[in-house]
């Protein structure tokens, strides 16, 4: 049990700075190239405002990160298996949390930035279902935010591959979390019957 249970805490330790990551990308897409008139104005991408890195892949990613982190602080055997049980719910949060911080990431990479173009305010790019991301040549198309495509298409692909690795480890964790609580209880009734 102690294996899983350090295992467990690594993935947490793992889960922390990229939950911290996933918060500090969703800020900063708040502030296209750090300012702050374009959140006033309300002239901001539609997805953006859903916080899939903010909620999803940092807030929500804490509540797995923390449990894993905690694991073992109780030495009876069936609070083992229940603990384990408790680190799989919180690996199920965090599924949900990484699986919603990609989609949100990737619907709004998909859709493009909302900017000033010469037609005014808009979604240049919307209708292309994400083939922009492969014409650099045609990002100058948004006038303002100054460099808001390059700035929203590294962060949501930063945001992407957080989400991955989040999902990863917390799938890890799943599995780790399931097999011990469902073997563990086994490996005992049996050390006992051997004993007897």
């Amino acid at each position: 049990m102690c294996c899983s249970v350090g295992f467990a805490r690594s993935l947490g330790l793992a889960l922390l700075p990229l939950a911290l990551c996933c918060i500090l990308a969703n800020l900063l897409l708040l502030f296209p190239m750090g300012e702050i008139t374009y959140i006033k104005q309300d002239r901001l991408a539609t997805y953006i405002w859903y916080f899939g890195g903010l909620g999803g892949g940092g807030l929500l990613m804490l509540i797995p990160a923390v449990t894993f982190i905690t694991l073992g602080k109780c030495s009876c055997c069936w609070n083992e298996s229940l603990m384990m049980c408790g680190s799989v719910l919180a690996a199920i949060v965090g599924l949900l949390g990484s699986g919603y911080c990609f989609v949100i990431s990737g619907l709004a990479l998909v859709q493009g930035p909302h900017c000033f173009t010469s037609y005014g305010w808009s979604y240049p790019f919307a209708d292309q279902r994400g083939r922009y991301l492969l014409q650099p040549e045609i990002w100058p198309r948004c006038l303002q935010p100054l460099n808001v495509v390059e700035w929203n298409v590294t962060l949501l692909c930063v945001l992407l591959g957080l989400a991955v690795l989040e999902f990863i480890i917390c799938l890890l964790q799943l599995g780790n979390g399931l097999v011990n609580a469902i073997c563990r209880p086994c490996c005992y009734k049996q050390e006992y019957s051997l004993n007897a």
